[in-house]
C-alpha cells in the first residue's frame, strides 16, 4: 500500500495485509491530526472493538509537526514532534483494536489547497478501497481551519466515486466547536459511553498534546457527559456519552449540493428555532 508521502505510515495491529484491512473496514474515521479520530469516533472505536465481524480503520491525514508545544517537548523540532505523535497514534490503534491505522503525513498546506494532487490521490485510493458502514469526518461548522479543509477534500473525493461505491453513511463529527447548537432534528446522538476505560485511556495516550496544559482528554469525557445530560430536558438520560454529529450523507449523495449553504441551513433553522420560541412566549 502506496500513498503520495514516502514516509506514510501503516500500521495494521493484526497483521492481516494491508489491501485486505482496507477492504474488510466497516467503520472509517478521517482525521486530520493526531487524536482528532479518538475525540471524533468513540462510537465507532467501541462498536468494533474486539469485533471478528466489524473493523475499525483510522486515517490520520496530516503530519501533526507544527503542533504547539511546552514542557518537556518545547526544545523538540518540527520532525521530531512528527515521529512523537505518529507514535501516540500507533499505540492507539494498538489499544483500540484498530483494524487498520494510517497516517498520510501530508503538511497542513496540501489539505488547504483545492485540488492538491497528492491528498486527493490518497483519499481516492483510501474511499475507493472500502465499503464502509458508516464514515466519519469532520463537521462542515468546525472553527479549526484545516479540519474544515480536510471535510472539503473528503466530500470531493466521495463524489467522486461511482453512486454505488459511495458510503451509505457519512457523518461530520464535533472536535473544535460542538454540535450542540444543532436543533434537535439535525442531530445525530453518537452513543460513547460504551467502554469508558478504553475511551480515557486512548486519550491519554496522546500526552504529546495534553502535557502543555491543554486537557483534551478531560474535555472530551467532560462534553461528552453533558451531551448527554442536556440532550432532553422531560426525560432521563438514555447514554451516559454523546458526541453529536451532522449527517453528511445528503452532501455526498448529490454532487450539486453546495457545502456552505448545506452548512447555513443548519443554522438558520436554529436561528428560526430561538425566533419561534421568544415569539411563542411574547419575545
Amino acid at each position: 500500500m502506496k500513498f503520495f508521502c514516502a514516509n506514510a505510515d501503516v500500521l495494521v495491529p493484526d497483521g492481516t495485509e494491508a489491501e485486505r484491512a482496507l477492504a474488510r473496514t466497516t467503520h472509517l474515521c478521517i482525521g486530520a491530526h493526531q487524536d482528532d479520530i479518538e475525540i471524533m469516533a468513540q462510537a465507532g472505536i467501541a462498536a468494533c472493538h474486539g469485533r471478528a465481524d466489524k473493523f475499525f480503520t483510522g486515517v490520520v491525514v496530516t503530519d501533526g509537526a507544527g503542533s504547539p508545544r511546552t514542557g518537556r517537548y518545547a526544545a523538540m523540532s518540527d520532525g521530531e514532534m512528527l515521529a512523537v505523535r505518529r507514535e501516540e497514534q500507533r499505540r492507539a490503534a494498538v489499544l483500540g483494536k484498530y483494524g487498520l491505522q494510517l497516517q498520510l503525513v501530508h503538511p497542513s498546506a496540501n489539505v488547504k489547497t483545492p485540488g492538491h494532487a497528492g491528498v486527493a490521490a490518497d483519499l481516492a485510493a483510501i474511499f475507493g478501497g472500502c465499503a464502509p458502514e458508516v464514515v466519519y469526518l469532520h463537521n462542515p461548522a468546525d472553527k479549526h481551519d484545516t479540519h474544515v479543509a480536510l471535510l472539503l477534500r473528503c466530500v470531493e473525493a466521495l463524489r467522486a466515486l461511482p453512486r454505488e461505491k459511495r458510503a451509505r453513511r457519512v457523518l461530520g463529527c464535533e472536535v473544535w466547536r460542538d454540535l450542540d447548537w444543532l436543533v434537535d432534528a439535525d442531530k445525530v446522538a453518537l452513543d460513547a459511553s460504551e467502554r469508558p476505560e478504553l475511551a480515557a485511556e486512548l486519550l491519554t495516550i496522546f500526552d504529546s498534546q495534553i502535557a502543555g496544559g491543554k486537557r483534551y482528554d478531560l474535555a472530551t469525557l467532560g462534553r461528552r457527559a453533558a451531551n448527554a445530560t442536556f440532550h432532553t430536558a422531560h426525560a432521563t438520560d438514555k447514554f451516559s456519552a454523546i458526541t453529536w454529529a451532522m449527517d453528511l450523507t445528503p452532501l455526498v449523495a448529490d454532487e450539486t449540493m453546495s457545502v456552505r449553504e448545506f452548512a447555513e441551513a443548519h443554522v438558520e433553522r436554529l436561528r428560526a428555532d430561538v425566533a419561534a420560541r421568544l415569539k411563542k412566549f411574547g419575545g
